[in-house]
């Protein structure tokens, strides 16, 4: 059983506004210290975005039996990571990006200075968002989130593209690098989410794992592919920037078709691996296949 386009649109739409809405009354909740800090951090976070990591934390939590509102806490907490991330990736001494989300990016709409301080503090804000819930395995969502974000996870990923920048990796080497700075949060969101429903020893989450394993890396292969078709209007962000940059991508070392046809691979690899969870994953399942579809 597939969900039609229509119905995962509408799926995706819900959990979007339903996250979109949390993070606006977060920033709400209190008075801001420093304006201008709070300010960049709204742009960051609050002016758009395809929501894919809070999603994930939805549909993986549903599928084993989690409510929305206990999923809402690690939703939020990964999309502020997630956005972190990107304010500080998009800076000049990493990969010095002007436009993200149809937006300047927040070193240009403020100030550099302003975009990290920006940036660090949407990451601690995820922690706190995290840490005030009352669930009986914050500990272990805690660690998931702190080891997808650090240095083992994310951050290793970025010091990884940086130093592979006009160098020639293998695939293998590529797909590393792109597990620990795309893949590393994408299995974190889905882990939260499974974690919100079941014990750490469910043999569901490893099913989950595997299936996030694979789709973390189809999203950046297709995201390779869309660097090089797509058009800056529709992505949001300057396209063609991966080869102006000389960084290694899918499309350079495959060609377009090769890599369009790994991401498919992934893909089926990935809607296999939910078999143990049954009917309850044919949201996951669509959004496995969302991943390679997308045009943005």
């Amino acid at each position: 059983m597939r969900v039609n386009a229509e119905t995962l649109a509408a799926g995706l739409a819900a959990d979007r506004a339903r996250v979109d809405a949390r993070l606006e009354a977060l920033f709400g909740e209190r008075g801001a210290a420093v304006p201008r800090l709070d300010a960049a951090m709204r742009h960051g976070v609050l002016v758009g975005g395809k929501r894919l990591r809070p999603v994930l934390v939805y549909a993986a939590g549903r599928a084993l039996g989690a409510a929305d509102d206990a999923l809402d806490a690690p939703a939020m907490a990964i999309e502020l990571v997630h956005a972190y991330s990107l304010v500080h990736d998009d800076l000049p001494a990493m990969d010095d990006d002007d436009l993200r989300r149809g937006q300047p990016t927040v070193h240009k709409a403020y100030d550099e200075a302003t975009a990290i301080l920006a940036g660090d503090a949407l990451q601690a804000l995820a922690f706190e968002v995290l840490a005030r819930s009352t669930h009986p395995r914050l500990a272990a969502m805690l660690v998931t989130l702190a080891e997808a974000a650090g240095r083992d996870g994310m951050v290793a990923g970025q010091a990884l593209d940086l130093a592979a920048v006009g160098g020639h990796p293998d695939v293998a080497a590529l797909a590393t690098m792109h597990g620990h700075k795309t893949g590393a949060l994408i299995r974190a969101a889905v882990r939260l989410g499974g974690l919100v429903a079941v014990a750490e020893t469910d043999p569901r989450l490893a099913a989950l794992d595997d299936y996030a394993r694979a789709i973390g890396l189809a999203f950046q292969i297709h995201d390779d592919v869309l660097d090089v078709t797509g058009d800056t209007a529709t992505l949001g962000k300057a396209s063609g920037a991966d080869a102006a940059r000389d960084k290694p991508t899918y499309p350079s070392l495959l060609g377009l078709e090769g890599a369009r046809a790994r991401a498919g691979e992934l893909v089926e690899e990935a809607v296999a691996a939910l078999a143990p969870l049954g009917e309850g994953a044919i949201p996951l399942k669509a959004l496995a296949r969302y991943m390679i579809e997308r045009d943005h």
